[in-house]
Order: structure tokens, then sequence, then C-alpha cells
């Protein structure tokens, strides 16, 4: 006999229980054995404010990290929005079931402040190495850094041999007086009247070889040359 699913009334109270609903083998359920974010509270003390209204916790953003790092979400938008809807990620971050996700720009403002002055993310990546020595996962004798080609303002001119030393300072300072790219590009045009305010090219009078005449006067024919 074929069954149909009945559709009633909504219960009032339901029992749910998100440690149920994430599975043993979940990738999050491995990397929580392993995270001890106890002291971030008190390192980013320091940075916060004595008065004035409780800020997003500090180890929710760093687990919201973590699951974006683990799971190739490279988006803080789409973070928020993933940690929203997913039972496992919110089991991660310790929510709940109705425990509010932080706007996407608190990453960012946190990112380039209070995690930044007080290099945070330098200690995370330092006990993580520490813990993984522990366990054996590394060695702690070598390291391998990756890289990426970037275009980049430089002068093959004046390159210098890897075991010749570099005064970084003096060639700062020729790089600060020599100024920006736009100045330098515009040298090679010819001098340039002072921009000022929002001008720009397209605004520059070109130059003219007739007879100059006040704007507004009636244009009167050239004589001949005799």
């Amino acid at each position: 006999m074929m069954g149909e699913r009945g559709v009633g009334q909504e219960a009032l109270f339901y029992e749910f229980s998100l440690e149920q609903h994430v599975r043993a083998d979940h990738l999050l359920r491995s990397i929580d054995r392993f995270v001890d974010l106890s002291g971030i509270r008190a390192h980013l003390r320091p940075f916060y404010s004595e008065i004035g209204r409780p800020s997003i916790d500090p180890e929710l953003m760093i687990r919201m990290l973590l699951i974006g790092y683990s799971c190739g979400i490279r988006s803080e938008r789409r973070l928020c929005g993933e940690v929203h809807l997913n039972l496992a990620y919110r089991w991660f971050c310790r929510l709940g079931l109705d425990g509010a996700v932080p706007d996407h720009s608190t990453f960012s403002k946190n990112r380039h402040g209070r995690f930044r002055e007080s290099d945070l993310l330098r200690q995370l990546f330092e006990t993580t190495v520490r813990r993984c020595m522990a366990e054996g996962l590394v060695g702690g004798e070598g390291f391998a850094a990756d890289a990426n080609l970037i275009k980049a303002d430089a002068n093959k001119q004046r390159s210098a041999a890897a075991s010749e030393e570099i005064d970084w300072e003096a060639m700062a300072a020729t790089r600060a007086r020599s100024g920006s790219i736009w100045t330098r590009w515009t040298r090679l045009l010819g001098a340039l009247p002072a921009r000022s305010g929002r001008s720009s090219s397209r605004s520059r009078t070109p130059p003219h070889n007739g007879p100059v005449r006040s704007k507004g006067m009636p244009s009167s024919p050239t004589p001949p040359i005799t």
C-alpha cells in the first residue's frame, strides 16, 4: 500500500540535538579534537575597550575562518551564509540552532585591526605547528614556501647578484624621489601643467599654431603673407 506523509499542524516543541546530526567521520569533528582556542581572549583583551557593548566573540570568528580554510570557502560573505545554513558548521562554531552569525564586514575590520595589531594569526599558526610537531606530523627541521609570479614595476638595469649586498633604504629613497609610475610616464610624454582637482588628460588644452584670440571675440581672417 502506498504511504502518504501526513501534513498536519506543526508541533509546538521539537527535540533536536546538533551533536546527533553531525556524523562521527565528519572532517570538522576530526579538526575539533585538536583545536584549542582557550588563550585567544586573554591575548586579545588589551586590544578591546573596557566600556561599551560586547563585541563578537573572537573565538567564533577564528572557528569560522578555520571552516573557510578547511572547506575551501574563500569568500567571507559566502562563509557567513554557509555557517548560517549548515548544521555541521553551526556545531563546530558552537552556535546552536538560533545563534546569530556575524556580518561579513566584521572579519575585515578585525583582520585589519585587532588581529593584525595583536599578531594573533601568527600566534595561531605557531601554535598549530607546535601541536603538529608534538603529534609527530611535522619534524620541524625545514620548511617550504609557495610563491606566485606578480608583475612589478622593476628596472632590470638596477638588478643585483644574489651575493651582492643591497642597500634597501637607499633604493627606497631613490624611488620616493623619482615619483609614482604616472609621474614618470607623463615625463616621457612631455612636460605637463600641474594637476588641480579632478582634472584629467582630456581637459588639457592642445597646442595651437594659429593666432591667439580671446574667448568671446569674433574670429578674423588671417591676412595673407606678402
